[in-house]
This record gives structure tokens, C-alpha cells and sequence, in this order.
């Protein structure tokens, strides 16, 4: 290709700055659901991705005649160019995308004229879950406004208590002898007891422990189910605590949970491609779908992408509805988040060596399933690789002289820098704002070595793994730090300052190729990453207990014989703030009603716009509470993200 060489800075900016000026002018005026549209700003992107990886092969491989550079090189490219394969094939099918809740709107009005409707099972899983988040879970869903279901805990603990509250809420209790097939295995000793049941379910509708579903979940599931190649209807997980980035770096108000990517985003695509899958909790499933495919299958721990391929096979659909349908618990901790996406990686890489591969051909997959299986393989190992060697091959060159990309500032920004601003300006618009490069990379890095560890397991070991339960509703009172994890990026960062010190300070005399500049300007990225990912192995303290959710409501509170107006900004299982003066000092008793409930409560704090109350909760007034709690009324979402509100949060936790 031709070197950009003899141009000026100025110039070889030129085409990323027209391309960052149209992409801010025009992009916020137009329809991101137009496929038309959606197709053409993402092939431009996808375009001036392999101009710069063509660029990549061809230009910046170091010459043959020092081995080791070349090499290393090789390698790394390679790695390079599968991450953009991967990438490829993901963003052309984000070229589509489909949102049902029209069609569920219509279906809702034929379900509900039905003579009889379907019978559905609510099965709520868990193994070690706290009493308090399984009652919560058993309390939502009877607030179900659907007429026909049952409830049923299937209690992979066999615990007493735990069968205690099931007779005490009057829903069903199931267990089994064994924990043969984890997760999985629960499920399936499940089926065989509705199975033999007189009154057999239509449907079944999985519930993690910790996922409340919402008065709606049923209705506008069920509504979408009525054809019969249907097989699962998957809705979307929300959750109402941050995850370990949005809580340790401060950016809870400011950016939502990563899975907002996927579950706005990624999975409203897949379905327009018919291409949906089934993602465990919050789904229904066609009762004798399941049946016809032997259960939930166990030679994968993701057994629920592993069931949408086997009832795929079968003729079965899996639909998705994009609607905020269940409210349920991030992963608290570091270990927690990082165990979970390497469970994830393993389970894909298992499914990928199993009979219902995408290079199976006797298997009866459609090619649209058999290419994103390829594509989520490639995100797994190719893509979690190439950020872990983006920061190694900038250290290895400034360590040790050895030369990875051979380039020149000039090129780089020439060929690179139209790309990565495309790219950035695409995506915010496409996704609202769900991904910015700086936070795709931090949350990359933060799990790539587990989900490595986890590929190549899955490759080379992929039978005889074990489900392993990502902890829920641990004590997070106090703060502590993720050693292992912190032990790996500090090593990574201190070999990045130290890279940069013995190449640019301490060996002043070390001949340097014109790649210095940019093994320079990338080390500086890459210190940026890094250090956030330190601090993400900080764990904060967390209030989980009282999870706090936005809501604007009147309230009403009886001082003795005054009643006073007041409006509530935020609300919890024991406690709300309302906005104004405190009507009465600190420790003094009220009674407070809002939306048909009546508390006694004390006033326990004042803040700059209000102040605190402290909820007096029976058992009498807990299921009601809980019930309007888990709504659909409150909301604890980022629904407004802005770029410079995140960078100015993590600016603020790192220097505040």
C-alpha cells in the first residue's frame, strides 16, 4: 500500500477529523432503526476497518530477515486480523434489528380472549441464595397478573428454611437427592416431576434465584408464544444493582451495566435475524419443545444457548422481546463478574466442540446460526487475546527491542485513526451512547486472562466441567481488594511505566525505530486502561441491602393532626427520601402512604434536597411494598448517557 510518509500531521488527520464532523452532524438527525440506514453506516465503518488491517498485513509486519520481530508480528497480526473478522461479522448483523412489544401489544388482546389460557410453571432456581433474595423472587411473582400459573422453588440445596417459606407464600417446593449437572440438572428433575404431573404445563418460565419478575412478564410472553414453532420467548435482563466497573469507579449515575450492549442492542439484531437464543433466566419455554429435545442439555455449562440450538434443530424458534420485564442481581464483585464471563466462554467453546457445532454439518442448523456461532467463538478467544497482546507487544518492544508492528506515527494515524473515529462516532449513535472505546477496553481487560484460561479449557478439555454458580448477595459492607487480579494488571502496568522509562529515559543511548513514537502514544492508552482496571480491584463498599430505585410519587406523611404533601425521589425495601424540609427533627416518628400503602416510619437523615425515611415493614406490608417496588414504576437505569458525565466520573474517582 502507499505510505503516508511524506504528509503532515495536519494532513494525515485531515480524513478523521471530516469523518468525526459529518458522522456528529448527521448522525444524531437520522433513523437508527432504519435497516437502509443502519447498513450503510456500518459497511462504512466495516470499509475503512479493512483498509486498515490490509494496511496492517501487507505494510507493517516486520521484514523476514529478523526472525524473532517477524515472528512476533505474525503472531500478533494474526490474532489482529481474527478480531476483525469476528467484528465484521458482528456488525453486519447489527445492520438489522426488531423490536416485538407491537406484536405483543396485538397478541395480548387473542391471548386474553382465550377460552382457557395456557398454563404456565414459574420455576425459580437456586443452590446457596439468601432468604432474602428468594423471598423477594417468590413475592414478585405473585404479583403476576397472568390467571393461569403456579410457582415452584426447585431448591438445588435441599435446605429447610427454604422449604419453610415455600408453605409459608403457599408455592411449590421441589428438590432432588443429587446436584448431578448443576444448573441444568435442577431444571430437568424439574420437568420429569410437571411431567408426571395430571395437570401438565403448557409453558415453563425460568427465574434465577435473584430475578423478580415484573406483573407483566407472563402476559406479554405467553402473547408471543401462541404460534407453535415457537419455543422460547427470551426477554431481557435488567438489574437493579451496579456491577463491579459502575461501582468501583463511581459511575453508577453516569453509565449502565456492560449488558446493555447485548440486551438492547446485540440480541434485538440477532432476532431480526431469526438468530435469538435462549439466555437462562427471565425466558419461556414451550413445555413439550423442551420435552422433545430431552431437556435442558448438560454437555455445555451455557446449557441455555445450547438448548435454542437443539430445539433449532428440532424446527423450534427463539424470539425475543426487548421489554424490561424482570429485575434481577449484577454481579457484585470482580471475581464474581470475571467467573461469570469465563463460565460464558467455556460454555460457547464446549458448544462449539459438541455435536450441535457450527462445523457439524449433520446437525440441522440454519448457516445464520452456524456463522454467529463462529463470530461469538471469535469474541471469546480472538478478540479477549488481542487486548491482553496490546499490552504486552508496546512492553516487548520497548523492553526488549522487539518489533511487533513496524510503522511510523504518520501511517498510523493515516491509516488507524479514520477507523477508530468511525467506529467511535457509529457506535455511540447506534447504541445511544451503551459503547465508548475506553469502556469496552477496561471491561475486556478485567476478564481477559479467566476467559482465556476458560477457551483454552474449552478446546482442549471441554468434558467434565463444572457449573460454577456465579455468588450472589454476598457481604459487601466493606471494602477489599481482588489481590489475584490487581497482581496482574499492576505487574502489566509497572512493566508498561518501566518500558517507557528505560527506552525514552534510563538507556538514552538505544537506537529507536521510527515505531517508538507509536509503542509511545499506545503505552499511554494502555497506563490509562490499566490503571482503571486497579482501581476496578478496589471493591467499594456497597449498600446492597435497601437498593435504591428512582421514582416520582406523591406522598403523604401525618405529623399528629398535620398532614403534609411531599414528593418521593427514591424508594427501597426500607426505606424512600422525599424532597423538602423535614417536617419534624431527626429520630421522630410519622406515618407516611403513598400509592395505597401506609407505613409508620421515622425520619433518620437530611440531605441537601430532602431528607430520609426509615420504613417500620411488617409482614404484613413487605409483599405489598415489595410487589410495588418491583413494579415496573421504579427504575434504577442510566437512561441519559452523556460521554463527558463518564469521563468526568472516573476523572473524580481517580483524582478526587
Amino acid at each position: 500500500m502507499t505510505s503516508a510518509s511524506g504528509m503532515s500531521y495536519f494532513d494525515a488527520l485531515l480524513p478523521s477529523i471530516v469523518i468525526a464532523l459529518l458522522g456528529s452532524a448527521v448522525l444524531p438527525w437520522v433513523n437508527r432503526n432504519n435497516t437502509a440506514i443502519r447498513a450503510a453506516a456500518i459497511l462504512i465503518g466495516i470499509a475503512l476497518g479493512w483498509r486498515y488491517m490490509t494496511w496492517r498485513i501487507f505494510d507493517t509486519v516486520p521484514s523476514a530477515d529478523h526472525p524473532i520481530n517477524f515472528a512476533t508480528g505474525v503472531i500478533f497480526t494474526a490474532v489482529e486480523a481474527l478480531t476483525m473478522v469476528g467484528a465484521t461479522i458482528s456488525q453486519l448483523f447489527l445492520t438489522r434489528t426488531r423490536n416485538r412489544s407491537a406484536d405483543a401489544d396485538r397478541n395480548v388482546k387473542r391471548l386474553l380472549a382465550l377460552p382457557a389460557l395456557p398454563r404456565v410453571d414459574v420455576l425459580i432456581c437456586t443452590y446457596n441464595e439468601d432468604e432474602s433474595i428468594l423471598e423477594r423472587t417468590i413475592i414478585g411473582a405473585q404479583g403476576l397478573n397472568y390467571p393461569n400459573f403456579r410457582i415452584w422453588v426447585c431448591d438445588d440445596g435441599r435446605r429447610a428454611w427454604l422449604k419453610a417459606l415455600c408453605e409459608k407464600y403457599h408455592v411449590g417446593y421441589l428438590t432432588r437427592s443429587d446436584n448431578s449437572h448443576a444448573k441444568a440438572g435442577n431444571i430437568n428433575a424439574a420437568l420429569k416431576k410437571l411431567a408426571a404431573l395430571d395437570d401438565k404445563p403448557d409453558f415453563v418460565a425460568i427465574l434465577d434465584a435473584d430475578f423478580v419478575p415484573l406483573p407483566e412478564f407472563l402476559t406479554r410472553t405467553v402473547s408471543l408464544a401462541m404460534e407453535r414453532d415457537i419455543g422460547v420467548v427470551q426477554t431481557p435482563q435488567h438489574f437493579f444493582n451496579p456491577d463491579p466497573v459502575q461501582s468501583n469507579l463511581a459511575l453508577t449515575r453516569v453509565w449502565p451495566d456492560e449488558q446493555r450492549f447485548f440486551f438492547d442492542i446485540v440480541m434485538a439484531s440477532k432476532d431480526a435475524w431469526d438468530a435469538a437464543f435462549c439466555c437462562g433466566t427471565s425466558s419461556l419455554i414451550r413445555f413439550s419443545a423442551l420435552q422433545s429435545v430431552g431437556g435442558f442439555p448438560t454437555d455445555s455449562v451455557t446449557e441455555d444457548y445450547l438448548v435454542s440450538l437443539r430445539l433449532r434443530e428440532k424446527g423450534f424458534r427463539t424470539i425475543y422481546l426487548n421489554e424490561v420485564l424482570s429485575l434481577g442481581l449484577a454481579p457484585e464483585g470482580l471475581a464474581e463478574y470475571s467467573g461469570q464471563r469465563s463460565r460464558w466462554a467455556l460454555g460457547f467453546v464446549q458448544i462449539c466442540r459438541s455435536s450441535s457445532g457450527p462445523l457439524n454439518f449433520k446437525n440441522n442448523l440454519p448457516i445464520v446460526d452456524r456463522i454467529m456461532l463462529c463470530e461469538t467463538f471469535l469474541h471469546w478467544s480472538a478478540t479477549h487475546l488481542f487486548r491482553l497482546l496490546g499490552v504486552i507487544v508496546p512492553v516487548l518492544y520497548l523492553l526488549m527491542d522487539i518489533e511487533a508492528v513496524h510503522t511510523n506515527v504518520i501511517d498510523a494515524i493515516w491509516y488507524l485513526a479514520p477507523f477508530l473515529v468511525a467506529q467511535t462516532v457509529i457506535f455511540i449513535w447506534l447504541t445511544e451512547g451503551r459503547v465508548l472505546p475506553l469502556m469496552t477496553d477496561i471491561y475486556q481487560m478485567l476478564c481477559s486472562t479467566e476467559v482465556l484460561k476458560a477457551v483454552a479449557t474449552g478446546l482442549f478439555r471441554p468434558k467434565g466441567q463444572k457449573f460454577k454458580v456465579t455468588a450472589k448477595g454476598g457481604d459487601r459492607s466493606k471494602q477489599f481488594v481482588q489481590w489475584p487480579l490487581l497482581r496482574i494488571f499492576g505487574t502489566l502496568l509497572a512493566l508498561t511505566i518501566l518500558g517507557i522509562a528505560t527506552a525514552f529515559f534510563l538507556n538514552p543511548s538505544r537506537p529507536l525505530a521510527e515505531s517508538s513514537a507509536v509503542a509511545l502514544f499506545w503505552s499511554w492508552y494502555n497506563m490509562i486502561v490499566l490503571t482503571l482496571c486497579c482501581y476496578v480491584c478496589a471493591e467499594q463498599r456497597q449498600r446492597r441491602i435497601g437498593q435504591r430505585f428512582d421514582i416520582r410519587i406523591p406522598v403523604k406523611i401525618t405529623c399528629g393532626s398535620r398532614v403534609l404533601n411531599f414528593e418521593a425521589s427514591d424508594l427501597s425495601a426500607s426505606g424512600m427520601h422525599l424532597l423538602g424540609t423535614p417536617p419534624l427533627p431527626l429520630g421522630s416518628p410519622v406515618r407516611v402512604s403513598f400509592a395505597g400503602l401506609t407505613f409508620d416510619a421515622h425520619i433518620r437523615r437530611s440531605t441537601q434536597s430532602g431528607f430520609g425515611l426509615e420504613l417500620e415493614v411488617t409482614e404484613r406490608t413487605k409483599a405489598p411494598l415489595l410487589q410495588f417496588i418491583f413494579s415496573g414504576k421504579t427504575s434504577s437505569a442510566v437512561q441519559d448517557i452523556k460521554p463527558h458525565l463518564v469521563a468526568k466520573a472516573i476523572a473524580a474517582r481517580v483524582f478526587g
